[in-house]
C-alpha cells in the first residue's frame, strides 16, 4: 500500500471512529494503519483513547509495551505489561515480555523469575529456553547457558538460533570441537548464511587449523552481504600465523570497504606496532584519531607507539592528551605517571653524567 492509499484508509477508519466511538476494532485497525505509515506517536495516542474505553484490552496494553520496549523505554514498557498481568495472569506472553525486558535492565533475578514464569503456562517454546540461555550468557555464566540452548534443541534440533549461540557458549568455553559441530549443522541448515561461515573460519583459527581457517574464510568472502567484518576478521587470522604481509593487504580491503570506520585502522596499526614497524603504526592510529577524535584510547595506543621507538616526550604528550579526555580513568593515569617519572629519572641521570 502507497502513502496515498494509507492516508484514504486512514480517513477511512477515522470516519468509521467518528460513527462508532466506542468500537474498539475501529482503534485497532487505525493504529495498525499509522503503525505501516511508522507514525508511532499516533499509534500510541489512539491505543492511550483505546484504554479509556476499555482498560482491560490485553492486545493493546502488550502492544503499547512493546512499542516502548522497542523504544529502549523500559520502564514505561513494564507500566504497560504489568497492566496486562493483571488483565489476564495466565498469558504467557505476558511474563515473556516482562522478563524480556528485565533482560535489557540487566537485572538477572527479575528477568529469570519472569521467564519461568512463562515456562509455567508454555513449556514447550524453545524461544523461551533460548532467551534464558541468553541471560545467562549476559550474565557470562556459560555452562547454564550451555545447558538452555541443549534444552531448546531438544525441542526443536534444527533451531538456528539455539545453534548459532551453542556454537558461541562453546566457543566461549573453549570447545571448540563442539563450536564447530553446532556451526556445521547451522551451515547445512542455511549454506548461504555468511555469519555462520565466520563462525566456522574463526573457530579453525582458534583451534590452529590454518588449512580450514582459511578456506573457510575465502567461502564467507563469496557469499553475499558486506566484506569488511570477514576482511577484518581474516586478517586477524592471517596475524595469528604470522602471515603478516597477506594480513596487511586484507587489512587495507577492509579499509576501502568502509574508509569512515577506525576499527581496522586501529588494528592495522596494532599489526605494525607488533612488527615493530612504528612510523606505519603511528599513521593508522593518526588515520582513526581522523576518524574518532574523541576516543582517548587511540592516544594511548599512539603514546605505546611513541614510547616503544623512544620518542618519549612524543608518548608523554600523547598519554597526557587520553588522561584530560578521561580524568576519571586511573590506568591511563598510573601510565602516565609512571611514563613521566621514568622520563624525569632519565633526564637526571644524563645531567649526572655530564656533571662527572
Amino acid at each position: 500500500m502507497d502513502k496515498k492509499e494509507l492516508n484514504k484508509e486512514i480517513e477511512k477508519t477515522v470516519l468509521k471512529m467518528a460513527m462508532e466511538p466506542n468500537n474498539t476494532d475501529n482503534y485497532h485497525e487505525l493504529a495498525k494503519l499509522y503503525a505501516m505509515g511508522n507514525q508511532y506517536e499516533k499509534v500510541i495516542s489512539v491505543y492511550e483513547s483505546l484504554l479509556e474505553i476499555d482498560p482491560k484490552d490485553i492486545q493493546t496494553l502488550l502492544n503499547l509495551g512493546s512499542i516502548w520496549f522497542y523504544s529502549k523505554e523500559y520502564r514505561k514498557a513494564l507500566k504497560y505489561f504489568n497492566q496486562a498481568m493483571l488483565v489476564n495472569p495466565s498469558n504467557y506472553l505476558v511474563y515473556y515480555n516482562i522478563a524480556n525486558t528485565y533482560a535489557e535492565l540487566k537485572n538477572f533475578s527479575r528477568a529469570l523469575h519472569f521467564y519461568n514464569r512463562t515456562l509455567d503456562f508454555n513449556s514447550d517454546d524453545p524461544e523461551v529456553y533460548n532467551a534464558i540461555a541468553l541471560l545467562y550468557h549476559d550474565f557470562e555464566d556459560y555452562v547454564e547457558s550451555k545447558a538452555y540452548y541443549e534444552k531448546a534443541l531438544s525441542i526443536d534440533p534444527k533451531n538456528l538460533t539455539a545453534l548459532i549461540d551453542l556454537g558461541n557458549v562453546c566457543f566461549k568455553l573453549f570447545d571448540y570441537n563442539s563450536a564447530l559441530e553446532n556451526y556445521y549443522k547451522v551451515a547445512e541448515l542455511a549454506p548461504t548464511n555468511k555469519t555462520v561461515c565466520l563462525c566456522i573460519a574463526n573457530t579453525h583459527a582458534a583451534n590452529k587449523d590454518r588449512e580450514k581457517c582459511y578456506e573457510s574464510f575465502e567461502k564467507a568472502l563469496k557469499l553475499d552481504g558486506n566484506n569488511y567484518k570477514a576482511y577484518i576478521c581474516y586478517a586477524i587470522a592471517k596475524s595469528d600465523f604470522k602471515d603478516y604481509d597477506e594480513a596487511i593487504e586484507l587489512y587495507k580491503k577492509a579499509i576501502e570497504i568502509q574508509p569512515q570506520e577506525a576499527n581496522a585502522h586501529i588494528l592495522l596499526g596494532n599489526l605494525y606496532s607488533n612488527i615493530k614497524k612504528y612510523e606505519e603504526a603511528e599513521k593508522e592510529y593518526r588515520e582513526a584519531l581522523k576518524i574518532n577524535k574523541l576516543d582517548p584510547s587511540i592516544y594511548v595506543l599512539l603514546a605505546n607507539v611513541f614510547f616503544m621507538n623512544n620518542e618519549f616526550e612524543k608518548a608523554i604528550n600523547s598519554y597526557r592528551a587520553a588522561v584530560n579526555m578521561r580524568p576519571e580513568n586511573d590506568e591511563y593515569k598510573l601510565v602516565f605517571i609512571q611514563v613521566l617519572e621514568d622520563y624525569i629519572a632519565e633526564l637526571r641521570k644524563g645531567d649526572l653524567l655530564e656533571a662527572v
